[in-house]
């Protein structure tokens, strides 16, 4: 009987510590502190997930991906897009900017905007004519520069393959006559 009431004891024991354990998980679940916490936590996940996907991962980074799409909406449609730029930051970029570029187009300027890059053009103009001048000045420098250094580069080259010619004769004649005088006569 004593181990009855033993065993009804750690019974009742075990029975609180799971029931404690429920009471604070439904604590933790309901917790405004705790909701917050997870919904930001699933959020930071969530574009992190998505960073990963455009990115790529450092594995991504030292594995290549191939494959070809098997029909033309494959390649057309929006999900394609995706995948198509999953791990590829270059081309998320460079598909952004045809976004952007085809918008810029199909939009027409404003009066405003028109006036702007008539006055901009205006004052640029003598600007650019500067700078076209400057810029052939600086080319016909640079030009005599690499024609100096190219006549000096050819005649280094010239002295250089003279030494190597006449070192070359010389060892060359150091080893004949090496041979001549340790042959035997017969």
């Amino acid at each position: 009987m004593g181990q009855d009431v033993e065993e009804l004891r750690s019974d009742i024991e075990r029975n609180r510590a799971d029931l404690g354990q429920t009471l604070d998980a439904i604590g933790d679940r309901i917790s405004p502190g705790r909701m917050v916490t997870r919904q930001r936590n699933r959020m930071t996940e969530g574009w992190r997930s998505l960073r990963y996907r455009v990115m790529g991962t450092v594995d991504d980074a030292t594995t290549s991906v191939s494959g070809t799409a098997s029909s033309v909406a494959d390649r057309v449609g929006p999900d394609a897009v995706r995948r198509q730029t999953e791990g590829s930051p270059l081309g998320a970029g460079l598909i952004a900017f045809g976004i952007g570029a085809v918008a810029a187009a199909l939009i027409p300027p404003s009066q405003k905007e028109g006036q702007l890059a008539q006055t901009i053009k205006e004052k640029a103009e003598p600007l650019t004519s500067t700078v076209a001048e400057a810029g052939r000045e600086i080319a016909e420098d640079l030009k005599g520069q690499a024609t100096e250094a190219g006549q000096e580069l050819k005649s280094s080259a010239t002295d250089a393959a003279g030494q190597v010619t006449d070192r070359a004769k010389t060892a060359a004649d150091d080893v004949r006559q090496g041979q001549s005088s340790s042959t035997p006569t017969i």
